[in-house]
């Protein structure tokens, strides 16, 4: 008998049972070390378990609250600085001829429209022949005077006499002077039915056609510009409004425009309105072509100096719902804060409202994460405008 016999033999001897017992074991331990490896690989929810050499590292930085300009940012409507609003201040008439037009520059006292007027100039005619008629009355008394004085001396005519022909011709003389002050109101009068502009500036409206039967106090027929300057009138919160000054200076972009014009704060509202809470601030402007009456405007205001947020301008993100970033939230996910922004500088952004300064704020990897995300963050000492 030889040794494999032997084996084989003692193989038999063990009996199906005892095989039977190994294999289990075996498979057991198999199982074991399956599940272990898959509980290392999955987390107890059924997904991949995140590491921390696994997760995106991103600089945060937190920005605390520094010392920066503050600009207020503001919108409004262009109007003249002084409208002047120029209508019929005589008796009207049928307008004969209209002289200016929107856009046109126009001096003091200049005509804009001319009102028919030959009924008057027929009045007045008639009251300067009544002065001539009167001054001739005057000087036939006062000669009448005369000759009494010369015939007293002889007794020829009383002292009563006299007195009756000095009280005539002093009536004449009067009767003089009332008719020149009538010529002078009908010629005043007349004066009116030129309609002239009350000061120099620019034409904004016409509002009248040759032709057209105009009253007193029928209403506007032109708008002027006094000297053509203009005015923002921005709708400022009535918190930030408190903090504005008359001489303040702004700058204003209308809208479609590119074109930046500096002015400066001439008149702040004394009311606050109680629906929105805000007030105005009227902004001085000098005439320029891309400001007109009645269009939208935005105003950037310096308001002094504020401690506020300040980020770099990577960290500032912008989308339909408005500008917001990332701040870095429990578990070291990501979640989006809405801001405010203030001014833009080489420095960087001002945040006016939505951080308190003492977030971790995502400095640069915004555009490639998604709230809810989480990452391991960085943080950095580095300045905001760096």
């Amino acid at each position: 008998m030889n040794m494999e016999t032997v084996l084989v033999s003692d193989e038999e001897a063990l009996g199906d049972p005892a095989r039977r017992r190994r294999r289990w074991i075996a498979l057991g331990a198999a199982v074991i070390v399956i599940l272990l490896i898959g509980w290392s690989i999955f987390g107890r929810g059924g997904k991949p378990a995140a590491t921390p050499s696994a997760l995106q590292r991103v600089t945060v930085v937190e920005p605390g609250r520094r010392l920066v300009a503050a600009t207020v940012v503001a919108n409004g409507v262009i109007a003249a600085k002084h409208d002047m609003q120029v209508g019929v201040v005589g008796e009207g008439g049928q307008v004969v001829q209209v002289l200016v037009n929107p856009g046109d520059w126009v001096k003091a006292g200049q005509p804009l429209a001319i009102i028919e007027r030959s009924v008057q100039a027929q009045q007045a005619a008639s009251l300067a022949a009544s002065i001539k008629v009167a001054a001739a009355d005057a000087a036939l008394a006062q000669s009448n005077l005369d000759r009494a004085k010369a015939l007293v001396k002889n007794g020829f005519i009383s002292k009563a006499d006299i007195d009756a022909k000095v009280a005539a011709r002093d009536q004449a003389v009067a009767r003089v002077a009332v008719a020149r002050a009538q010529l002078g109101e009908q010629s005043a009068r007349n004066a009116r039915l030129v309609i002239r502009a009350p000061k120099g500036g620019l034409v904004l409206t016409r509002a009248v056609e040759p032709g057209q039967i105009v009253m007193s106090g029928q209403g506007t027929l032109f708008r002027i510009a006094e000297d053509g300057n203009m005015e923002m009138q921005a709708r400022i919160p009535e918190q930030e409004l408190a903090r504005m000054a008359i001489g303040t200076p702004a700058s204003v972009i209308p809208i479609g425009s590119a074109k930046a014009i500096s002015g400066q704060i001439w008149q702040i509202s004394p009311v606050i309105d109680p629906t929105t809470r805000q007030g105005f601030a009227r902004i001085a402007l000098p005439y320029d072509t891309s400001l007109r009456p009645g269009g939208f405007a935005e105003a950037s205001i310096s308001s002094g100096k504020a401690e506020m947020p300040l980020l770099p301008q990577s960290a500032v993100l912008s989308d339909d719902k408005g500008n917001f970033v990332y701040v870095v939230g429990r578990d070291n996910a990501v979640v989006r804060r809405a801001v405010k922004i203030g001014d833009v500088s080489d420095v960087g952004v001002s945040i006016i409202d939505g951080l308190s300064g003492r977030e971790k704020v995502v400095v640069s990897a915004g555009a490639f994460l998604t709230a809810g995300e989480k990452i391991q963050p960085e943080l950095t000492t580095a300045p905001a405008g760096q």
